[in-house]
Order: structure tokens, then C-alpha cells, then sequence
């Protein structure tokens, strides 16, 4: 029993060695497996070949020449070749006729006005955008005028004024004050040798013997309380151009001061239009005086007399008022010379023409030939 045990478990660990060796090696070698039987060879495969089955197809016709497209399948193409190419709207219905009353034609004709907008904007998009032109601005500047000499300034004026009416001659002074202190406020009067070219209506508050004074003297119009009460009452309506009053009806004019003072006409001691000696006055006013006051620009604007003037009676007329105006001086600008630093620039123009600078060294001159003439008005 004993030796038949051993011989069996002798033949189990044989056994598992050769399993063991057959996994362990890569190929299987006849001398370490002497009892396994030869590799048989493959059998021989011979191919075997069926009949294909046979389709009943119909007899398809022959490729003919490509056709156009007709209208209707034009439709229903997006990419026509040998087409033009369709619009995104689709082409109008039939028009079959109306039967009941006239509103599908009506709808039909907007229907086709809207189709017709919308093809056109379709065919401008198509059309090449070309620039809109625009103005180009050249970096040049218009160079000023050159100063003229107060002669040929009067002779460019004169000639250029050829409108259909009596044009003003008119003086534009730029000064070099500042016109928010009120200690450096340029305001004047000034009476023109030749006048100012234009009737002059003077109202004149005045009674008793200074009224008939003005009376006889061609005041327009003279008057006490009742034309006080009449210019108030009037809402504003003035048939006069200057005013004058006696010292003892200013405290009266406070009544209608809101009325003639913007517009210039509320009498001042500084201008010399409230004063007793009130014939000299009237006379002054219709022979020609003028009241100046710059503006907030520090710019004065005067009417020194019209187009028919002569040159010579313009010349005069500037002078006056050139000296008038360095009477006037504040006494805060300090300089060596009259002119600088108080007359910046100083144009003449007519009522509707362009501007002409003119020299100070010419106005000048023409300042003192004026004081040669009049000595007791000399600056």
C-alpha cells in the first residue's frame, strides 16, 4: 500500500513539472517534449465560387442635353445655374381676378409696392459705395489787415458803401480798460463839427422861463409833470431821440426812469443833459451831439457821420471825437504815451460794410489839428 501511495504522487509532481515547463517555455521544442505527436499540416482550402443574383432594373432613359429651368421650378431653387440669381421675396400670386369687391386689388398693389421698395434697396447694396465728398480745412488763416492811414481808410469806406440807402460812417475803438471796475468805465459825449447827418427830435423837461427858453431855442418837445404822465401812460413809446431836463426835475424822472434808461435817455450831469443853461443844450443836441459808453467788451461804437459826407467833414468828425475820448481817460492806466495802453484798435466801417483798421499815428494827427481849431476842448 505504502509503495503504491509513493509511485502515485511521484507521477503528480511529474505531471506538474511538465505543466510547468510547457507554460515556462516560449516554443515548444520536440526534444523537451519528446512524447507530444508531430504538428499536423493545415488542410487544403479550396474556394467556391456562386452566381450573382440578377435585379429586374428598369430601362433608364438616356442622359439627355442639360435644360433651363423653367419659372416655375426657378421657385423652388435657391442656386439657379445659368439663372440669375432670386431675390429673398417671393414672387407675386396670380391674379385671378376679384369677384366681391375691389379690396384683395388694393392689397395686391401695396403687396407690390413693398416688393418693388425692397428689390431697389436690394440693387442699391449691390452698387459700389463711393465716399461721400467732404470739405477739407486747409491750417491757412486769413493774415489781418494791414493799418491804414486815416485818409485812405475814409476813401476805402466811402467808395465801398454803395447800397440802396444813406449808409453811417461808423468808428469802433478797441480799448485796453477792464470793463469790470467800475473805476476804469469809459463814458462821454461829444458834439460833431459837421454834425451827425440826421434830424434829431429834443424832448426837454422844463417850465416856466427855461421852457420857453428851449422853445425858442427847436426843442421838439418841452414839458413838465403832463409829459411825465404821458410818457408813462404811453406803454413805452417815445417820439424823441435825446432828452434834457433841469436839476430840479430829476427827482421827478425816477417815475419813468425804468423807461429811458435802457435806452439811453435818462439825462446825466456827466453828458451834459441836465444843466439850467438848457438853449445851449438844445442847440448842442440838434447840432450834432453824441453820447458814447463802451460795452462790456471795453469796445465803443459811435455813428460819426453819414456816406455823403466829404472826407475832409469825416476827418473833423474823427478828431472831435478821438479827442473826446482821451478826455474821458481813466486816470488808473498810467503810460508814457496817451495812446498806449488805453486805444488798443480802432476801425471804420459804414452801416453794412466790412472794417478798416487805421494807424494811431494818423488819428493822432487828426486829434490835433482838431484842438488847433478848438483850443478850449483840447485834451
Amino acid at each position: 500500500m505504502a509503495s503504491s501511495s509513493s509511485s502515485a504522487i511521484f507521477l503528480f509532481h511529474a505531471c506538474r513539472r511538465i505543466q510547468i515547463y510547457r507554460l515556462a517555455s516560449s516554443h515548444h521544442s520536440p526534444r523537451y517534449f519528446s512524447s507530444d505527436p508531430p504538428p499536423r499540416a493545415p488542410a487544403p482550402v479550396t474556394p467556391i465560387s456562386y452566381p450573382a443574383k440578377t435585379q429586374d432594373v428598369p430601362d433608364q432613359p438616356e442622359k439627355s442635353e442639360p435644360r433651363d429651368w423653367t419659372r416655375e421650378e426657378a421657385r423652388y431653387v435657391r442656386d439657379v445655374p445659368g439663372q440669375v440669381t432670386m431675390s429673398r421675396v417671393a414672387p407675386l400670386p396670380e391674379f385671378k381676378g376679384v369677384e366681391s369687391d375691389g379690396k384683395d386689388v388694393e392689397n395686391l398693389q401695396t403687396e407690390a409696392r413693398k416688393i418693388s421698395f425692397l428689390r431697389n434697396l436690394e440693387r442699391q447694396e449691390e452698387v459700389e459705395k463711393v465716399p461721400f465728398p467732404r470739405i477739407i480745412r486747409t491750417t491757412e488763416r486769413k493774415q489781418p489787415k494791414s493799418l491804414l492811414d486815416l485818409h485812405t481808410a475814409i476813401k476805402e469806406v466811402k467808395g465801398k458803401s454803395k447800397r440802396n440807402f444813406l449808409e453811417t460812417i461808423e468808428a469802433h475803438v478797441r480799448l485796453g480798460v477792464n470793463p469790470r471796475r467800475s473805476d476804469q468805465t469809459v463814458r462821454g459825449a461829444v458834439t460833431l463839427p459837421h454834425g451827425t447827418g440826421k434830424d434829431v427830435r429834443v424832448a426837454v423837461f422844463a417850465d416856466g422861463s427855461q421852457g420857453d427858453e428851449a422853445k425858442v431855442a427847436g426843442a421838439d418837445i418841452v414839458g413838465g409833470d403832463e409829459l411825465i404822465e404821458e410818457i408813462k401812460k404811453g406803454g413805452g413809446k417815445l417820439n424823441f431821440d435825446k432828452c434834457i431836463a433841469t436839476p430840479s426835475f430829476m427827482p421827478r424822472l425816477g417815475k419813468i426812469a425804468r423807461i429811458l434808461g435802457p435806452r439811453g435817455l435818462m439825462p446825466n450831469p456827466k453828458l451834459g443833459s441836465v444843466t439850467s443853461n438848457v438853449s445851449e443844450a438844445v442847440k448842442e443836441a440838434k447840432c450834432g451831439r453824441v453820447d458814447f459808453k463802451m460795452d462790456k467788451t471795453a469796445i465803443v461804437h459811435v455813428g460819426i457821420g453819414k456816406a455823403n459826407f466829404s472826407e475832409e467833414a469825416l476827418r473833423e468828425n474823427i478828431g472831435a471825437f478821438v479827442n473826446s475820448l482821451l478826455l474821458v481817460k481813466p486816470a488808473g492806466l498810467k503810460k508814457t504815451s496817451r495812446y498806449a495802453g488805453y486805444v488798443n484798435g480802432f476801425s471804420l466801417s459804414s452801416t453794412m460794410g466790412s472794417g478798416y483798421p487805421v494807424s494811431i499815428q494818423s488819428l493822432s494827427e487828426a486829434a490835433d489839428n482838431y484842438n488847433k481849431l478848438h483850443p478850449k476842448t483840447a485834451a
